[in-house]
């Protein structure tokens, strides 16, 4: 089986591709930077058709689309949230998902019965709004309807998608104040994978296998 994982350098993809890696799967993890074993910014149309060309003709069984910004954090409801805050968040958060399924869809349709899984937050569920990361919310709330949108009309191809709440992870973005460890988040995350279907695709759950609300 052939995964590809978006944002794969560090934290939860990082640990995403360990835990395949260790289950004898073939990874392909992405980052922007040189030096990555497959380089795909995901805000870049460019990237992508050079990384969907390297992967002509193959089959991926697995897309994880976990490649994420948090770049309004602890910002100011004053003075903060700045238009290009919104515009770099949205181009990663949920432009670059989409631009990632898209490209990829051919080696999708591909294989067998093929999954996405999108990472997305719970931050971006209605039913959570404290206040607050206005920006990471709404993007993380497009990312959520993107992947019950994709989950409809890619039934038919046999592509599942599955939507994840990551947990609170201790990670850069997370903080050291995490409620777990990414290798939990990761062995949690693969498990849901594991389950994903096309008769519960479109599902919003938790690392630990709850249903989430929108």
């Amino acid at each position: 089986m052939t995964t590809v994982i978006t944002g794969a350098s560090r934290g939860i993809g990082a640990a995403l591709a360990a835990q395949y890696k260790a289950a004898g799967e073939e990874v392909i993890g992405t980052a922007r930077g040189a030096g990555a074993e497959a380089v795909l910014d995901v805000t870049d149309p460019a990237s992508h058709a050079a990384f969907a060309a390297t992967l002509e003709g193959r089959a991926v069984d697995l897309l994880i689309c976990n490649a994420g910004v948090y770049l309004d954090k602890g910002d100011d409801l004053q003075t903060g949230f700045g238009p290009d805050l919104w515009a770099q968040s949205f181009a990663t958060n949920v432009t670059g998902v989409f631009l990632t399924v898209q490209s990829l869809l051919d080696n999708l349709r591909a294989a067998q019965w093929a999954k996405i899984a999108i990472i997305a937050s719970q931050m971006g569920a209605s039913t959570n709004a404290p206040g607050g990361s206005y920006i990471y919310r709404a993007s993380k709330a497009a990312a959520i309807n993107l992947g019950r949108n994709l989950a409809v009309d890619l039934k038919p191809d046999g592509i599942a998608v599955g939507i994840y709440h990551p947990g609170w992870v201790q990670t850069d973005m997370g903080g050291a104040s995490g409620d777990i460890t990414a290798q939990a988040s990761a062995q949690g995350l693969a498990g849901r994978i594991d389950a994903l279907n096309l008769g519960n695709t479109g599902a919003f759950e938790t690392w630990d296998g709850r249903t989430h609300p929108f």
